[in-house]
């Protein structure tokens, strides 16, 4: 079943970029986008959204 995509542009730290390509790599998904969208599918079907997006876990890695 084919679903409606949207382009969508988002800016991502260089070692992100660099782990979703590996992922991509690893499972064989076509690319770093099907990778996104299996990461943002678990997150709606399986996590909390609080969980995820709580002041004390909505946080950067390199933000300091």
């Amino acid at each position: 079943m084919a679903h409606e995509k949207t382009d969508l542009t988002a800016t991502i730290e260089t070692d992100q970029a660099e782990w979703l390509a590996e992922q991509t790599a690893e499972f064989g998904l076509s690319d770093t986008s099907k990778a996104l969208r299996v990461l943002i599918d678990y997150a709606i079907q399986e996590v909390d959204a609080q969980l995820i997006f709580a002041n004390e876990n909505a946080r950067c890695r390199h933000c300091g």
